[in-house]
């Protein structure tokens, strides 16, 4: 399929997608007015166009940045900007979709007219709209359940269908929270392809997941969060690319052969760690099979 592109609102000019600096948020607990720091001097520069990965522990500040770049938060020091603008400001929004990690949706609608309140919320009219609705649904495999209630969806469809929501006025940065959340395997697949795609289109997507298998395969940089503060953030492919080892694949070796390779290795000064099959991936052979083949 095509891309689509609506181009309903100005689009975002050259400054980072997302870009906090030294961000502090405390909350006020309890009747002593105890200060809880939920974000401890966070700096992120998200540059456009990327697949970005914001990983932690429960509690550890990722919804709370979240809630700050979408404005629903404000920071108790530092800043926050979308696109250049504060995050605070309503035109900081009108670029930006979102899905949250348990979202409350109309069970009595249909999955398109959900997606089409959504659009009215964002601004469509009319006026095109019935065709970009189309689009849309196409786009995340909805279309033969468009017309079934929401409440009659499974996990992995509600998160399609969210997902639809989130993207019907084709913002430029997407933000999703634990989209996979729930979800099996091959819905979790479907669902990483989609990502992929939104970037194909040039789109900023934020993610968080505990499936750091996935976020590892389909994000460009992380940053990883706990109590509040940045411990680590880079590429995935510096971070996990670095290891100071090499391996090498070939054919099942005899012990014999094993044994002459680890010579060959010992008289160049070099360790020989290991010499084992390696294992297929479970969730490789699960997407491979499941829904491919009627035979056991």
């Amino acid at each position: 399929m095509a891309p689509i592109a609506l181009n309903l609102f100005p689009q975002p000019t050259s400054s980072p997608a997302i870009e906090l600096k030294n961000v502090v948020k405390d909350f006020t607990i309890g009747l002593r007015d105890l200060k809880l720091r939920a974000v401890a001097d966070l700096s992120l520069s998200i540059p456009a166009g990327q697949i970005y990965g914001l990983l932690g522990p429960n509690g550890s500040g990722k919804s709370t940045t979240i809630k700050i770049i979408l404005g629903l938060a404000t920071p108790t020091l530092g800043e926050c900007r979308v696109f250049g603008t504060p995050s605070d400001q309503v035109e900081a929004r009108v670029n930006v979709g979102y899905l949250p990690e348990s979202p409350y949706f109309y069970r009595h609608l249909t999955g398109r007219e959900l997606v089409r309140f959504y659009a009215r919320m964002c601004g469509l009219r009319s006026a095109g709209l019935e065709k970009r609705l189309a689009e849309v649904l196409a786009w995340v495999g909805m279309v033969e359940a468009a017309d079934r209630s929401v409440g009659t969806y499974s996990k992995g469809m509600l998160q399609r269908i969210g997902l639809a929501q989130a993207i019907v006025h084709d913002p430029q940065l997407v933000i999703l929270d634990e989209p996979t959340a729930g979800v099996d395997p091959i819905g979790a697949a479907a669902i990483g392809e989609l990502i992929l795609r939104l970037k194909a289109e040039g789109k900023t997507v934020l993610i968080t997941s505990h499936l750091l298998g996935q976020m590892e395969e389909l994000c460009d940089r992380i940053a990883i969060l706990d109590r509040g503060r940045l411990i680590l953030e880079g590429s995935v492919t510096d971070l996990v690319g670095r290891t100071g080892r090499q391996t090498f694949v070939t054919e099942s070796l005899s012990e014999a052969e094993l044994a002459e390779l680890r010579t060959w290795f010992e008289a160049r000064g070099r360790g020989f760690e290991s010499g084992e099959a390696p294992r297929a991936r479970l969730d490789r052979i699960f997407l491979d099979r499941v829904g491919k083949s009627s035979s056991p």
